[in-house]
């Protein structure tokens, strides 16, 4: 572990942050690994191993982990670092989430979002513990996970707590207890970064604009799809278009409101005379759902239209020289564990009987899985690769007509 004032050895194969983040070379991706129903059941390293395998396979070189508060991210800096003892030209670096709540969150007591979680300090200690440890791999540290966003009703905070934590860490970097090339940010919703609502503009906003090394901002169509979905709905001057076609043009709105989300972050940290780079944290797609984003609902949700979204923003970040870090590697079936068929399960670009969905079948043909497996299983194609029987699962988007009867 690095002491105080002690960086970390700059060889041929170290990597800044600087030089992976926006590197189309350097593929992002969220990352939790989880199989079962209950994260008390934690991926084991044989497990976190198989998985990054996997997703060097894919080009991915760049993972992002949400808390420190389980074994999970640990576990995962230790499987990385084993994997690079066995091939020195393994590379996988980490963006490393601390979690970040306001008091009485998740207690069942009324939140309190105008005083912090006690537990914040040590969140931010284990990160920066880890970090040390681990400096040729954790090159990120993310203050909060949507920890801003006043949607997030159980636990948000004021910006000046993220603020607050951003200066801390950086003021390590600065008495050399962590690298200097190690970045800090706060993985948020667009609106957080003052991408939407004004009333997010607080000068708590601006000054954290100004500490974080790089602003790392979610966007969400397939979300919007049911709380916004004027622009997802087949308007009237296209229902005499195939279904085919009505399709791909509710993907070209959706992947260009998902652009003019990263657009309005990006021009509201410009007003304020400040530039920075601007990735995405988070965005993604699911490929099932029993509610709102299904048959009953916006139409959302299949494996067809998420592979589309998964290319339409893979292309545009990486041409665009932008980070993203998608959303997620893996089915997890823990995040709706009462609802088999929620949403929140099937955003995975491989299931858990290890298949890849239609978004990376092209990667199956090309043979970069052969001799992968993911417990036990090689990783194959869902559907058995029969696009037209994927196809039949397919529903075109709901009409402006029919979300204007159901209000």
């Amino acid at each position: 572990m690095l002491g105080c004032n002690q960086q970390p050895k700059k060889g041929p194969l170290y990597k800044t942050a600087a030089e992976i983040l926006g590197n189309p070379n350097y593929l992002a991706i969220s990352y939790g690994g989880y199989r079962q129903k209950s994260r008390d059941i934690q991926p084991t390293i044989s497990q976190l191993k198989e998985d990054m395998k996997i997703l060097a396979a894919m080009g991915v070189k760049i993972l992002r982990t949400y808390n420190v508060q389980l074994q999970q991210a640990p576990n995962l800096l230790k499987a990385i670092s084993e994997l690079k003892a066995e091939d020195k030209n393994f590379e996988m670096y980490v963006m490393l989430g601390a979690w970040i709540d306001c008091e009485n969150a998740w207690t069942g007591l009324e939140p309190n979002h105008e005083v912090e979680s006690q537990q914040n300090a040590g969140e931010i200690d284990r990160a920066v513990a880890l970090a040390q440890a681990y400096p040729d791999i954790v090159k990120i540290i993310a203050v909060g996970n949507e920890a801003m966003v006043r949607w997030a009703t159980s636990y948000f905070v004021r910006p000046n707590v993220v603020l607050k934590w951003v200066n801390h860490l950086q003021d390590l970097k600065k008495s050399g207890e962590l690298s200097e090339d190690l970045w800090i940010t706060s993985s948020d919703d667009f609106s957080s970064w003052g991408g939407g609502d004004p009333s997010y503009h607080t000068q708590d906003l601006e000054n954290l604009i100004k500490a974080v090394d790089y602003i790392s901002m979610h966007t969400y169509p397939m979300h919007n799809s049911h709380y916004n979905p004027e622009f997802w709905a087949v308007p009237e001057n296209e229902f005499e278009l195939s279904d085919t076609e009505k399709i791909e043009a509710a993907m070209q709105r959706a992947f260009q409101f998902a652009k003019a989300q990263h657009d309005s972050v990006s021009n509201y940290m410009k007003s304020l005379g400040v530039n920075k780079p601007v990735h995405i944290g988070e965005t993604g797609w699911a490929t099932l759902s029993n509610g709102h984003y299904g048959e009953k609902g916006s139409r959302a949700t299949d494996e067809y239209k998420s592979g589309r979204y998964y290319q339409l923003i893979r292309n545009w970040t990486n041409k665009a020289n932008i980070s993203c870090f998608y959303f997620e590697a893996f089915d997890e079936q823990w995040k709706d564990a009462h609802n088999a068929l929620g949403s929140e399960n099937h955003f995975g670009l491989i299931n858990l009987k290890g298949q890849a969905k239609y978004a990376l079948w092209s990667l199956v043909d090309k043979g970069i899985f052969k001799g992968l497996t993911r417990d036990g299983q090689p990783i194959t194609k869902t559907y058995n690769g029969d696009k037209d029987a994927l196809m039949e699962h397919v529903l075109t988007p709901i009409t402006i007509g029919e979300i204007m009867a159901n209000r």
